[in-house]
């Protein structure tokens, strides 16, 4: 996926600088203007995330009504100094989404990101006249998945979608909300294994100003957000113990309370989780509680690993080819023989893995066609060790060559038939050991230790046999 780009308008060179270095920090692409050259960014508006205006510009007013004349859906949130914010002319306010004082805190600009992301795609979900199907692909498992969501998605039940990373699950969760009754409500997601245990509290149910340092204002959490529409807790299984308490009360009660305020709130939202672990597992480990698992497990959906439907690579590929194609202009054409390659790799990342790979290959060879030595070295690899599984197990058959029979094992199976023309024997081994490693290791999801038990060797000896190897 592309980096989305924040456009900062700014005269104030310390305030630029800092606030350069913390949307960079966050991971967003950050350009910046000064009231004299701010013209020359009105171009990158149409494809921008947001725009920051610093307060003191001079023709402020005029730059103001430039942006909203040039781009009247993109956001804009005005800088201001510590104490400043309801001193701004009232005209101006009422051309800006937001005022945020500066400094500000991490957890405040990710807070106002995320929604900002929350408006976006809900603006987006709406404004979407033609209906398609949920998810990608023809298989048996994925069909079965969209029945799954068919037959659910206009009851309020919860539902627990499961599977690896990278499978696909908010995607699931999504299609869920847009077949729903809810679907003109937002659909508001939140990762609760990569928010601090500290804050998960106040990003759920919100605080009230002056609760803790940093709190400068009242704020809105998740569940209020997500009022009328649907919340998506992702990683569930990644909660800690006291929060899945407080989550449990409100599943219950239907009810809440912001942090530091007593004020009761009642819900009305649609709660959606997904997990990538072992529920069941974490509470024969005390790591989850078995009622919240009970309340949460209503209505579950598995969706499969890309291993398990390869049949949809063909129609996956060919949609994230027209996601970026979409996005960048740009489109690569992938023949069959790329194709089949692909589809022999186990994709331990899943789609997720897929995406970035067709992302890398349009970066490197835009609007051309991708040849097998464009693929990851692992890709190749898994390509040439099943090719010579396969070679291997043709030799086992006679095929009406003469042939000698081969040493049995312990179970009285034959190890291999020498075929009359003879092999390459140092290059069939390697091509065999090659072949059981990397099937150890994706087993394993790279964890060398465990793949080394799984091969009945030492972690170190795997260790250098990788490194020899390339793998």
């Amino acid at each position: 996926m592309a980096t989305a780009r924040i456009i900062l308008i700014d005269d104030n060179k310390e305030r630029q600088e800092q606030f350069s270095a913390v949307i960079e920090f966050l991971e967003y692409e950050i350009v910046h203007f000064t009231s004299a050259n701010f013209s020359a960014g009105l171009d990158l508006l149409a494809d921008s995330f947001a725009v920051f205006i610093g307060a003191g510009l001079k023709q402020q007013a005029k730059i103001l009504k430039e942006i909203n004349h040039s781009a009247a859906t993109l956001p804009i949130i005005l800088l201001v100094a510590k104490g400043e914010a309801l001193k701004q002319p009232s005209k101006q306010q009422k051309l800006v989404q937001s005022i945020q004082e500066w400094p500000v805190t991490y957890s405040e600009l990710m807070s106002s990101f995320q929604q900002l992301k929350i408006e976006q795609n809900h603006s987006l979900l709406q404004s979407k006249t033609t209906k398609k199907k949920p998810l990608v692909g023809s298989s048996t498992l994925i069909s079965q998945v969209c029945f799954l969501i068919s037959q659910v998605a206009n009851s309020d039940a919860t539902v627990l979608i499961l599977g690896e990373s990278g499978t696909g699950k908010e995607l699931v969760a999504r299609a869920l909300h847009q077949e729903s009754t809810r679907k003109d409500k937002p659909f508001v997601p939140i990762n609760c294994g990569a928010i601090p245990a500290e804050l998960l509290e106040s990003e759920l149910f919100g605080h009230e100003k002056g609760d803790f340092t940093g709190a400068l204002a009242s704020r809105k959490g998740r569940f209020e957000m997500a009022e009328g529409g649907t919340l998506f807790l992702d990683e569930i299984g990644d909660m800690p113990m006291p929060m899945q308490v407080k989550l449990l009360r409100v599943l219950q009660e239907r009810t809440y309370e912001r942090v530091g305020g007593s004020k009761t709130y009642h819900c009305d939202v649609r709660i959606i989780s997904a997990t990538h672990r072992d529920i069941e597992e974490a509470i024969e480990k005390d790591l989850f509680r078995q009622d919240l698992f009970y309340r949460l497990n209503v209505f579950p959906i598995e969706v499969p690993a890309l291993r398990e439907r390869v049949e949809d690579i063909p129609l996956l590929v060919d949609d994230l080819i027209a996601q970026r194609k979409a996005v960048s202009k740009a489109g690569i054409s992938i023949g069959g023989e790329v194709l089949n390659a692909l589809s022999t790799y186990d994709w331990p990342g899943n789609i997720r893995e897929l995406a970035n790979l067709i992302e890398r290959l349009t970066i490197i060879k835009p609007n051309e066609s991708i040849d097998l030595s464009d693929l990851p070295k692992k890709i190749r690899q898994m390509k040439e060790a099943k090719l010579a599984t396969e070679d291997f197990h043709d030799y086992m058959k006679y095929s009406g060559e003469e042939a000698v029979e081969g040493s049995a094992n312990k179970e009285g199976s034959t190890l291999g038939i020498l075929p009359n023309k003879g092999i390459d024997l140092k290059s069939h081994l390697h091509q065999i050991e090659v072949s059981l490693i990397q099937q150890a290791l994706d087993d394993c999801h790279g964890v060398v230790a465990h793949a080394a038990k799984k091969l009945n060797m030492r972690r170190t000896t795997l260790v250098e046999k990788i490194k020899k190897l390339d793998l």
